[in-house]
């Protein structure tokens, strides 16, 4: 074998054949790192697409909307302080939108007025059929402009369904799916049982393109006029408003309205609001949040196993700088630097970790192909900068746990070397 003092292609590529030499061993050397990239890059490659999920659902709702509430909202159950604050009324909705000069439009939900221990029973029959899963909402007629919602077949609710309380009825595609078979055609017209009373179905849905895991909110909702709602569930009196901000115009929007309510529920000043404004911003920095807290278990795991892949390099490339001793002193004699010889330790020991980053990042693909192909509703894909980072972090770790027995081999005396067996 021919040893050159000069040229770094040489040692890198007597680097390389080493590695490839003791493929087995270089295998378990490195599987700690790979370990440690699947971890990374498959973890990362889920959250980034359930962020991405998230935004697009609040981009299709309008980024210009204002979420008012009495409770805290958004991840998370309320705070057990806020039971007893008193509910926004429609009243403050109008007043919004009278004294705001940044509001567009506001519109007034009742929200879940079917929920656990209500006293409505929003159980749908048809026939001998029926659905218990839904989220049923009264919501004025102006809902449907404020949040970008659309019928995929008949009419949304009008001002005179609102103002006569008509039990009227726009229901979710999973409501069509169990009673009708799926067929929003057969669906429209039909009287449905609720509660013990009957309702028309005057317009369906049409399912949003965004949703978290596939699924939307939305899908299982059953909308009815707001004033209907307070007569059928006259205690559920809670309700949500949601705000739309003239454009370019949602922070002073924001600032309005949160004057506008302190002022109306006798907030001193100081004090913290006793009602909850949140903006599509708002919600994403909760999740981020949230996504920083699980990111960091995964890089804390993934950190461990590239530590111990280190720890795996550094200690197979000392018993190589034994092993090839007398290789060491034979180069030194024809006049290798000490330079030469750190080169080409570092070099192993980074084309080592490069290989299991490489690998790593292989198999994280193959996953996430696979739980795109199994799960087609769970959002999870690679980025280039995910691969980018995962072989960066892997070249460092080379280099970083290369540097010992790298040094241990420049310093070997090469008389001492050569006498080596």
């Amino acid at each position: 074998m021919r040893f050159s003092t000069s040229l770094p292609v040489e040692v890198l590529k007597m680097a390389y054949d080493s590695v490839v030499s003791h493929k087995f061993r270089s295998f378990l050397t490195i599987l700690g790192i790979v370990v440690g990239i699947i971890t990374a890059v498959v973890v990362a490659s889920i959250l980034t697409g359930m962020r991405q999920s998230i935004v697009a659902m609040f981009e299709e709702y309008g980024t210009n909307n204002i979420y008012l509430f009495h409770l805290s909202t958004g991840f998370g159950p309320p705070n057990r302080d806020e039971r007893n604050r008193k509910p926004l009324t429609w009243d403050d909705a109008q007043a919004v939108l009278a004294q705001s000069s940044s509001v567009e439009d506001i519109t007034t939900v009742a929200v879940n007025i079917g929920s656990w221990g209500s006293g409505f029973d929003d159980n749908m029959i048809y026939k001998d059929k029926n659905y218990r899963w839904a989220l049923t909402d009264g919501v004025e007629p102006n809902y449907a402009q404020v949040t970008n919602l659309h019928i995929r077949t008949g009419r949304w609710l009008t001002e005179m369904d609102n103002y006569e309380r008509r039990n009227v009825l726009v229901i979710g595609i999973n409501a069509v799916e169990a009673l009708f078979n799926g067929d929003p055609d057969e669906a429209l017209g039909k009287v449905i049982r609720m509660n013990g009373q009957s309702w028309e179905i005057v317009g369906v849905l049409e399912k949003r393109q965004a949703g978290f895991f596939g699924e939307n909110e939305e899908d299982r909702k059953i909308f009815m006029p707001f004033r209907t709602a307070r007569k059928v569930a006259p205690t559920r009196d809670a309700v949500l408003h949601i705000a739309q901000a003239k454009t370019g115009q949602l922070n002073d929007a924001v600032n309005e309205i949160e004057g506008i309510l302190r002022l109306r529920r006798g907030v001193k000043y100081g004090e913290p609001n006793d009602f909850d404004v949140k903006t599509a911003d708002d919600f994403m920095r909760q999740f981020d949040g949230i996504i920083a807290g699980i990111g960091s278990a995964a890089i804390a795991i993934s950190l461990l196993g590239l530590l111990v892949g280190g720890i795996g390099v550094m200690n197979i490339m000392l018993v190589s700088v034994t092993e090839r001793t007398k290789e060491i002193g034979i180069r030194k004699a024809i006049g290798a630097t000490r330079g030469a010889i750190v080169f080409q330790f570092l070099s192993e020991a980074m084309a080592l970790t490069l290989l299991g980053g490489v690998i790593g990042v292989a198999i994280s693909i193959g996953i996430s192909n696979l739980l795109l192909a199994l799960l087609p509703s769970l959002p999870a894909k690679v980025e280039l900068w995910m691969i980018l980072t995962s072989l960066t972090v892997s070249v460092l770790i080379g280099l970083v746990f290369g540097v010992l027995p790298a040094r241990k081999a420049a310093k070997l005396d090469p008389i001492e070397c050569l006498r080596y067996e």
